[in-house]
């Protein structure tokens, strides 16, 4: 598998990343002990986590498979603070001293010293941007991260946050949704981080399983949409809007004579300006099938259909 580098830093990624959203809940230790054994000997190093995963647990089964399925140093560990478990349920908090507590249980959860990684999950408007970075200049500088970023924030977020670590440990990644569904990011976001330097993580690059074309016609019953966990998380996409994409996605893989997830993330892995997509599968079945996308490529003409059926709306002002 490709490793590429991040951003300008000197961190290198596998160019599939393996996402545990649905470790220790719907994923359990048999299957992720699959899913990391097939993703590692595919030359994956990439394993994206986040405190906020099943509360914890996810991180608590990376940890328990470290040291035996692989090494520690074989890894790009990245976990993510900022979502903080209440009573009530989840509540944003990107305060210095909320972002430093959640890193030290994810490091004592994942059994290891350091994270390569750390990103902040989403913005907290209750909390200083500059708070919330001194928290990631922290994290460096005390050696329990090595490399630190945003995820799932806007375009002023990364090139303010970016701005203001630039002089030391600097803004090495922003960790975002893109996929053929959701382009979004091509309005701010990529352009302030191609300008800074700063890497780019793609999260849900099958736009949330949606562009499987799995739930074209009904919803499975093993699925996520079909998930009390996540039916919430897929149902943005199942509505008239995505139709005209899934459908274009299906008629470019029978014509290719692959699936629509091989057609999916061959779209985004043409995109120059992506470290890395992060699959995540319930799965090792699932996650073997993107695995096995690796040597697809599109030629160009379905390439710009797809990019046409695809196209975002900018919202820049027509010239006249």
């Amino acid at each position: 598998m490709e490793q590429r580098q991040l951003g300008r830093t000197g961190l290198r990624v596998s160019q599939l990343g393996l996402g545990t959203l649905t470790w220790s809940r719907d994923t359990d230790e048999h299957e992720a002990r699959e899913q990391l054994r097939d993703f590692v000997d595919a030359g994956g190093t990439l394993v994206d986590t986040s405190a906020s995963y099943a509360d914890g647990g996810a991180e608590e089964l990376i940890g328990s498979l470290l040291g035996d399925v692989v090494a520690r140093e074989d890894l790009v560990l990245c976990t993510k603070a900022g979502v903080r478990r209440t009573a009530t349920g989840g509540v944003v908090d990107a305060s210095r001293g909320g972002l430093l507590t959640s890193l030290d249980a994810s490091l004592a959860r994942l059994r290891t010293d350091h994270v390569d990684l750390w990103l902040v999950q989403t913005p907290d408007p209750r909390t200083p941007l500059t708070e919330t970075v001194s928290a990631l200049r922290l994290a460096v500088t005390s050696g329990r991260a090595r490399y630190v970023g945003l995820s799932n924030h806007a375009g002023w977020q990364v090139a303010r946050a970016a701005t203001l670590l630039a002089d030391d440990v600097g803004l090495a990644a922003v960790e975002v949704e893109y996929s053929l569904l959701q382009r979004g990011i091509e309005r701010e976001v990529l352009p302030a981080a191609a300008d800074l330097g700063v890497g780019v993580l793609a999260w849900s690059p099958l736009g949330r399983g949606v562009l499987t074309g799995k739930y074209r016609r009904t919803i499975p019953a093993d699925s996520r949409a079909a998930s009390p966990h996540l039916a919430g998380f897929v149902e943005p996409y199942l509505g008239a809007d995505s139709l005209a994409v899934v459908e274009a996605v299906a008629i470019a893989a029978q014509g290719l004579d692959r699936s629509p997830l091989d057609v999916a993330l061959a779209w985004l892995r043409v995109r120059g300006q992506i470290s890395s997509a992060i699959v995540g599968a319930r799965t090792a079945a699932q996650l073997r099938a993107s695995l096995a996308a690796e040597d697809v490529e599109l030629p160009p003409e379905i390439l710009r259909a797809l990019d046409e059926v695809s196209a975002p709306d900018l919202g820049y002002p027509e010239r006249r």
